[in-house]
């Protein structure tokens, strides 16, 4: 399976003999970095904003999801649990979908813009988590320190933190490094893409940092 990222929350998620997902695609004049030209045939929405829920952006889409469900599209078996932390429910509360997608067993989870950590139950619901897409930046979803525990929480092989500061973003965020550290981490050298494998799952948590690709 190939990952990669587009910056903010917006990833591609390919894997030979499967369709192809987009999540959270962005309207590039409300948050910055370039226009999206992406085709997929799965769209997903964590939540209805313009840095989340710009579908339009990708082409040849098939299914776009937008809540609460299960569903088995392309081969990929799909599990959306709105989960919006352990906090009182309130009109303003951002309504947040987290995805697990379930690639023959090799499982991803895009948390979207989760604001608090979430109960011990919420996490079982997502099941066995490989890869873990995870905000990290703060503003309207969780900082560095909340993104640690619900890593450790998880306990994924591979953590790809999304929703920080870059240098195309218009959006007041904090830098990666502040989660790095909270990892115990020094700097990362980013990578274009992350290729993995069931059998090349790390047995330990590993950070894996990418770069946004343009388009």
């Amino acid at each position: 399976m190939e990952i990669t990222w587009y910056g903010h929350s917006c990833f591609r998620l390919t894997e030979r003999n499967f369709v192809t997902v987009v999540t959270d695609p962005f309207d590039s004049k409300a948050i910055g970095y370039d226009p999206l030209k992406l085709k997929a045939e799965i769209v997903t929405v964590s939540h209805d904003a313009p840095g989340h829920n710009f579908s339009d952006a990708v082409k040849g889409t098939t299914h776009v999801l937008t809540g609460a469900g299960e569903f088995e599209i392309g081969g990929v078996f799909i599990t959306a649990v709105q989960m919006d932390g352990a906090v009182k429910k309130s009109k303003d509360k951002v309504r947040n979908t987290v995805y697990v997608f379930d690639y023959d067993g090799l499982t991803v989870a895009h948390l979207g813009d989760l604001q608090q950590i979430p109960t011990q139950s919420e996490i079982e619901l997502l099941g066995t988590v490989n890869v873990a897409l995870v905000p990290v930046g703060g503003g309207n979803s969780l900082n560095a320190a909340k993104a640690a525990e619900v890593v450790s929480m998880l306990e994924p092989n591979i953590v790809v933190p999304m929703h920080y500061a870059t240098p195309d973003s218009k959006i007041k965020l904090d830098e990666i490094n502040k989660f790095l550290k909270e990892m115990g981490l020094g700097k990362q050298e980013a990578q274009p893409a992350l290729k993995v494998t069931r059998t090349s799952l790390p047995a330990e948590t590993h950070v894996a940092v990418l770069q946004y690709q343009k388009g």
